[in-house]
Formats: structure tokens, C-alpha cells, sequence
């Protein structure tokens, strides 16, 4: 594994444990030789996670739309950054640079990306370790929620035991290192 893509807001949050849990992963990946690879920005979890990577000088990879480019304000210190036209484009982009996915606190965007490398682990496209970095519970609701999706039949069975839910960025990216993507088998069809 070279590199993991990290999918977090834009903003801080309303908690202190949001950042200190950016900063604390980004130790982490540089830590371990891991290159960052995330959405570009200088603000929010997003700038925190990315400054704490340079700062042990680690590689922090930015994918920013031109859109978003004077928005967001793409980040002045990166190894390298990549300016693609639209966000189909970013999310399949961060994609093809990183080994594996961890989702830290984070909005719309962020569900939406991870959601579908989910998806494309599920529909065998890719076969990525995806982790979330659950500070606080934050993600507690949303694991209930996918729980439910698989006991009514819509997700196959085993996929969100595939995830890795963990709240200590050591033990998280460990696990990712670890634990490759299970092969799940086909999708069942449905009967006539």
C-alpha cells in the first residue's frame, strides 16, 4: 500500500476532537510511509489532515475541480495537485491514486465520495480497504443505518463487516494495511 485517500469536510466541525483526530491521521500516514491523497483544500479537516502529513514530510496529494479552485482555496504546500474539470472527474481521480479509503468527519461530500467507492467495491469495479475514523461516534448513526440496509436484502451480505469502523487513527490505518477487500461473490439475482 502507497497511498490512502481521505475524505473529510471542508470545514472543522463543531468539535475539537475533529481536528485533533485530522491531525492525529496525518501523523499516522506519514508515520508509515503512506502517501495523503484527498481533495485539495487548505481549510477545514481537509488543510488539517494535509499540514499534519507535510509537517512529519510526508507526500499530500491535492484533487481539486477548477470550480473549486478560488472557493475552497487549494492548498499552497502540496507534493503535487491535480486540477480536473468537474467532480466526476475528482472522485475518479483520487480513486486511481490511492490503495484505500478512510472517511473522517465531514458533510455531504464526504458521504457522497465514500459512498460510492463503497459502491464500486460492491459492484466489483475496485477491491479497496475503506475504513472510518469514528471520532465521537459520528459515524454511529450512519453504521446503524447500513446495518438496516443489509437486513432488508439491499446490500449483499458482508459488506459493511467489511468496513472498518475504528476511533484511533493508528489502529484504523493498520487495519486497512492489513485487511485487503473480501471478494463478496455475485450480486443475487432476483427470480422470476
Amino acid at each position: 500500500m502507497k497511498a490512502i485517500c481521505v475524505y473529510c469536510g471542508s470545514s472543522s466541525g463543531t468539535k475539537p476532537s475533529y481536528a485533533e483526530k485530522a491531525e492525529q491521521l496525518g501523523k499516522v500516514l506519514a508515520d508509515h510511509g503512506l502517501s495523503l491523497v484527498y481533495g485539495g483544500s487548505r481549510t477545514g479537516l481537509m488543510g488539517q489532515v494535509a499540514d499534519a502529513v507535510l509537517a512529519k514530510g510526508g507526500r499530500a496529494v491535492g484533487v481539486l475541480p477548477e470550480a473549486l479552485r478560488t472557493q475552497e482555496v487549494a492548498h499552497p504546500g502540496l507534493s503535487e495537485l491535480h486540477v480536473v474539470k468537474g467532480m466526476h472527474a475528482r472522485k475518479a481521480k483520487m480513486a486511481e491514486l490511492a490503495d484505500a479509503f478512510i472517511a473522517l468527519p465531514g458533510g455531504f461530500g464526504t458521504l457522497d465520495e465514500t459512498m460510492e467507492m463503497i459502491t464500486w467495491n460492491q459492484l466489483g469495479f475496485q477491491a479497496k480497504p475503506i475504513g472510518f475514523l469514528n471520532v465521537e461516534g459520528y459515524y454511529d448513526g450512519l453504521f446503524r443505518f447500513l446495518s438496516g440496509v443489509e437486513s432488508e436484502g439491499f446490500v449483499k451480505p458482508g459488506l459493511i463487516e467489511a468496513l472498518a469502523l475504528e476511533t484511533d487513527p493508528e489502529k484504523l490505518v493498520e487495519k486497512l494495511i492489513r485487511k485487503p477487500w473480501p471478494r463478496l461473490g455475485p450480486w443475487p439475482r432476483a427470480s422470476n
